[in-house]
């Protein structure tokens, strides 16, 4: 059975896996990325990384298919490069050519989210669904689209963009320089930002400025706060609308939702569901489920696994 190599690059860890054809995880690990050193270590912790996973699964790196890389940035596929990585402070880094001189084997790199979205179209919660919008609700909003067993990706790379998506032409600043993006309101940071706003305007409420999660407003809006409620009531309809604009593109037969604000639960998926069916074409909505990702922080290193066994 081919096996083949997950990495999963972020902010914080290296996350990496050998994933055999059939989507199962054989070994995996994680390694801080440093962000500090610059883009040359972590390249070469990459390889470090590949190389024990390698030896953890018996494996010998010339058997392997290769290695699928989930970058959290903007990529030029026909260079290899990583254009722009804002979390790891990245412009303009080869990546595909310098790991493929180094460990031998074939470099595939994705956005991290289309990898994510990947790994659940295949073995998630959308396995055996032909097409499916997968979101991460997070810091921001990632998404991407899978048709046909395979992510769509774009002209450059950028498509399944969701999280910009502008709801609101005269909303907060987004770190992309627009303006009202989807993910200024419906991330865990608009969130955060929507209940501190109100809070500052002097609306009373349980919710405490200076100690403030999404875990907070959702509970707080159980027990009945008014600012909490209507901060997560706007910033849920809003990912409905998003997402209902987003359905009547592709027509999906389903909606994978993860992230950390995804462990809400009914408290996000109820309305959510509502306010997808509200603003949806009728026959658009009556097909596309929307459900919790099931893989968890293995999403990437699944997805990035299977670009590399099936490229």
């Amino acid at each position: 059975m081919k096996k083949a190599v997950g990495i999963d690059l972020g902010g914080t860890f290296i996350k990496g896996a050998i994933i055999d054809e059939e989507g199962h995880i054989v070994v995996k690990n994680e390694i801080p990325t440093e962000v500090e050193k610059g883009p040359e270590d972590i390249l070469k912790r990459i390889e470090v990384l590949v190389h024990s996973l390698a030896r953890g699964a018996s494996v010998a790196l010339s058997d392997l298919a290769g290695v699928g890389i989930g970058i959290p940035g903007f990529l030029d596929d026909a260079t290899g490069m990583a254009v722009e990585v804002v979390n790891l402070g990245w412009k303009d880094v080869s990546v595909r050519d310098p790991l493929k001189e180094r460990l031998g084997l074939p470099i595939y790199l994705e956005n991290d989210a289309n990898s994510a979205a990947l790994g659940e179209a295949w073995v998630g919660a959308g396995r055996g669904r032909d097409s499916a919008i997968c979101i991460t609700l997070g810091t921001g909003v990632g998404g991407g689209i899978v048709l046909g067993a395979r992510v769509l990706r774009g002209a450059n790379v950028m498509a399944g963009e969701i999280g910009h998506m502008v709801m609101d032409p005269d909303g907060a600043r987004c770190n992309c320089g627009r303006h009202g993006c989807l993910e200024t309101v419906s991330s865990a940071t608009g969130i955060v930002r929507l209940a501190k706003e109100r809070l500052a305007r002097g609306e009373t409420s349980s919710l405490n400025a200076n100690q403030l999660t999404p875990a907070d407003v959702f509970a707080a809006a159980a027990q009945g706060d008014i600012v909490a409620t209507e901060v997560l009531s706007y910033a849920i309809d809003t990912l409905g609308r998003g997402l209902a604009i987003a359905a009547v593109l592709i027509n999906p037969e389903v909606i994978v939702v993860g992230g950390g604000m995804s462990r809400a639960g009914n408290a996000l998926f109820k309305p959510l569901n509502a306010s997808f069916k509200h603003y949806a074409l009728p026959r658009v909505a009556e097909v596309a489920d929307i459900v919790p990702a099931t893989l968890g922080n293995d999403a990437g290193v699944v997805g990035a696994g299977k670009l590399a066994l099936y490229s």
